[in-house]
């Protein structure tokens, strides 16, 4: 579609401000116009069957793919980000679309569900129908996967989408969304569309009266979001922050351990919402821990050239959160064992760890969103679960143990746990992945991802009649007496079974 917008902004790379393009600031009237033509083309794409959809999803797969040099350059130099994690999450977001387009007619199509006893003369059908046109509003830290996210399962539901992707990091998922049209010349303009700009047109969007609002940000963000979308009582899904922590219990291999806690702290320079920001390592294992996480995030670098760990802070304001929870620990006591306030050189911030933080400080009790591991000792696993579940965040967790790893991640408090690794939840588009508490509600991913985008829808028909009918005027006497009988031939008999 035409940007109707007149006034822009303009997009540079965050370590050397460069500048990778001008995009528009949308307004309620542009999005009100991509809502119509949403519309429209939903009625197109929701009459097409669950193959069809499949196969114009495969084209486009295979155009972002052909495209992906392309699309990994543009979004290092949005980001900053090294290309390889550009491509990591670009893979991610390729297999969410894949498998939402796979298993799409598996999870969806009607299915017939059995009446119960009381009804058992009528048939029983449950359906789950597009929504019509769901928004996607994506974050900067990893723009094209969260883009490609919510629209794998918001298209292979059958719905249209309007897209608002990150005002710091549009172009790379603006790229990606343009392909499927290229792959798909026949589909209506109007089935995925983009708006660009700043706080306010994500506002417009949460208000335009869309079908579902699907938003991935900030704990602060996400209130705005709901409370926005209250107003049309439109549905939300938010995937918003993490405080995830890791456990590592006293038959943990630590080495493994280790290597895995510092690269989940520190790829993408912890700019992720799962993200490992706390550790709880029990005392017998404290020691080795403490000194491989020591040797390894040493090895972690920050930077622009080829070989660098991670990029720099994305947006400057995280970079004065970072500050504040360093110093904040390091004034209450705790030990800096890598890095320390001086590592903050803006706008990078190399790796941080810190062990033996207070809990109540904020370096263990808000979301950091930055290279800072905090690790805090525990007498044992006890501790560790009561301590890992004691924060208002629910996303993501990981165990570290050999014999104990299930029992443990049975008891944490998130919508993932991992089992002597980090992060694998997030890239498995089979399995659901969202948060409890302040991390968010509802799904991505999976048949409860798909199902988010769907408006599930009871068909009941009566085959014949069955003894009086309950549903008529008027009702005799003798009819209550039947029902009476069989209440108790049903129910009473079967007390204690």
């Amino acid at each position: 579609m035409t940007q109707t917008a007149t006034d822009t902004f303009t997009v540079t790379n965050p370590a050397t401000g460069e500048s990778v393009g001008s995009f528009p600031v949308h307004t309620a009237d542009d999005i009100a116009e991509r809502l119509a033509a949403g519309r429209e083309a939903q009625v197109w794409w929701s009459g097409l069957t669950f193959a069809e959809r499949k196969t114009r999803i495969n084209r486009w797969i295979a155009a972002i793919a052909t495209r992906s040099d392309e699309i990994c350059d543009l979004g290092f130099r949005e980001t900053g980000r090294p290309r390889g994690d550009v491509q990591f999450e670009l893979i991610a977001g390729l297999e969410d679309l894949r498998w939402a387009a796979a298993h799409a007619k598996r999870v969806l199509k009607p299915r017939k569900v059995a009446p119960g006893m009381a009804l058992f003369n009528f048939g029983a059908e449950v359906s789950y129908p597009p929504l019509g046109v769901a928004g996607v509003i994506a974050p900067w830290n990893v723009p094209i996967y969260t883009v490609l996210c919510g629209l794998a399962y918001a298209l292979a539901a059958g719905n249209a989408a309007i897209v608002k992707p990150s005002e710091y990091a549009p172009a790379s998922s603006v790229l990606v969304m343009d392909a499927f049209y290229d792959a798909n010349p026949d589909a209506p303009r109007g089935l995925i569309t983009w708006v660009t700009g700043f706080a306010d047109t994500g506002s417009a969007l949460c208000r335009a009266g869309l079908d579902k609002i699907a938003f991935t940000g900030s704990v602060p963000t996400g209130r705005k979001v709901m409370a926005a979308c209250a107003e049309n009582l439109t549905p939300v899904l938010l995937e918003l922050g993490g405080k995830d922590v890791t456990i590592v219990a006293e038959d943990a291999d630590v080495e493994k351990a280790a290597t895995a806690v510092v690269w989940g702290g520190y790829f993408n320079g912890g700019q992720a919402c799962v993200g490992i920001e706390r550790v709880y390592v029990t005392r017998a294992v404290r020691e080795p821990f403490l000194a491989k996480v020591k040797e390894l995030a040493e090895q972690v670098t920050a930077g622009l050239e080829d070989g660098a760990s991670y990029g720099p802070m994305i947006v400057p304001a995280q970079i004065d959160l970072v500050r504040r929870h360093v110093s904040a620990a390091v004034e209450a006591g705790a030990i800096a064992l890598v890095g320390g306030v001086d590592s903050i050189r803006a706008p990078f911030v190399d790796p941080i760890v810190l062990v033996d933080v207070p809990e109540d400080n904020a370096a263990v009790q808000e979301e950091t969103f930055g290279p800072v591991i905090v690790i805090n000792t525990v007498a044992d696993v006890e501790e560790a679960i009561a301590k890992a579940n004691a924060t208002r965040f629910g996303l993501g967790s990981s165990v570290f143990s050999a014999r104990r790893g299930k029992e443990i991640a049975a008891r944490l408090k998130a919508g993932g746990t991992t089992i002597n690794s980090v992060l694998t939840f997030v890239g498995m588009p089979s399995v659901p992945f969202g948060g409890i508490g302040d991390s968010g509600f509802g799904r991505f991913h999976g048949d409860d991802g798909l199902r988010e985008f769907a408006a599930p829808k009871a068909t009941t028909t009566k085959r014949f009649q069955l003894g009086p009918d309950m549903q008529s005027f008027p009702r005799r006497e003798e009819d209550f007496e039947q029902v009476r009988k069989m209440v108790k031939f049903r129910y009473a008999k079967r007390r204690g079974a």
